[in-house]
């Protein structure tokens, strides 16, 4: 499939910040649209619509993320799988790593919930707020500004732990899978309630060598929860002082008509060739950087 990168909407997810323009429509003069952050709300307006699975690779376009691993436009390769789990959808992300990096496709899974067990001695979908302070500035983290609301601080605290603790020891001896993140982290993920009454997002991420390579869901398919959702993430972007993001009503109309039980990801190409060239650095692998265009 080939959707727009441009859109009425985009991610109403306040850790992500789209690249906004404007474009002359005859009639209605200056009609403000977005970059797109994935494809992800186009192409799941395809599959509510009967597709079928369905992939693209695009660019996509994220503000103010310029480091060694990032780029403000970048390459992705995103697909859907309807009738398909995401354990399942795994074993075919496995399955496309193994070739393109040449070695087997058998990557282990950690849950986020063992990960801070094993490296902070913390459960992070039961313990309070207090303990992740602590957790917090015992790492000499305690620093970094706060936001403001002590409603954002919980996600801030996960974010800041898992980031600077946790994440650049994952895959070092091969790349692995971090499955069942915490509820506050869901975005469009399907959330399960596990055995210990613990709620888990249905979502894995796949890193290797520190790297985050893919992102993917069981998704979503309520609409009610997708419309709660997107109120959740707009009152925290008010209280950040964020830009606010428009609700997509045409994906939300999908969501009602029908979107199929479906598991979907996104993979970063950059990073994924920057692995498999030994670079450390995006703008070993992409010609035109933000800083050559």
């Amino acid at each position: 499939m080939d959707t727009p990168q441009l859109g009425r909407s985009t991610a109403s997810d306040p850790h992500l910040t789209s690249l906004a323009v404007t474009a002359g429509i005859p009639g209605s003069g200056q009609v403000p649209y977005f970059l797109q952050t994935s494809p992800e709300f186009a192409m799941k307006r395809l599959v509510a619509a009967g597709s079928g699975p369905i992939f693209q690779i695009c660019h996509a376009f994220r503000d103010g993320e310029l480091s060694l691993r990032h780029n403000p436009e970048f390459s992705m390769l995103e697909w859907y799988r309807p009738g398909m789990d995401s354990v399942a959808l795994r074993t075919e992300v496995s399955a496309l790593v193994a070739r393109v990096l040449e070695m087997p496709a058998a990557f282990p899974c950690r849950s986020y919930r063992d990960l801070f067990r094993d490296y902070l001695g913390l459960d992070p979908l039961l313990c309070s707020l207090d303990m992740l302070l602590t957790a917090l500035e015992e790492r000499g983290l305690a620093y970094v500004t706060r936001p403001e609301s002590k409603a954002d601080w919980r996600v801030f605290c996960l974010d800041l732990l898992f980031s600077h603790c946790i994440e650049h020891r994952l895959g070092a001896d091969g790349p692995v899978f971090v499955v069942d993140f915490p509820p506050e982290q869901a975005a469009l993920a399907r959330v399960r309630v596990l055995k210990d009454g613990a709620r888990v997002a249905e979502r894995f991420e796949l890193f290797f060598r520190g790297i985050e390579l893919a992102n993917g869901y069981q998704e979503l398919t309520d609409a009610a929860e997708y419309r709660r959702r997107y109120l959740a993430d707009e009152a925290a972007r008010r209280r950040q002082d964020l830009p606010a993001v428009p609700f997509d009503e045409r994906l939300n109309a999908a969501m009602v008509s029908g979107l199929p039980e479906c598991s979907g990801v996104a993979m970063g190409i950059d990073r994924l060739l920057m692995l498999r060239r030994g670079v450390s650095r995006i703008d070993e692998v992409m010609a035109f950087t933000i800083n050559r265009v």
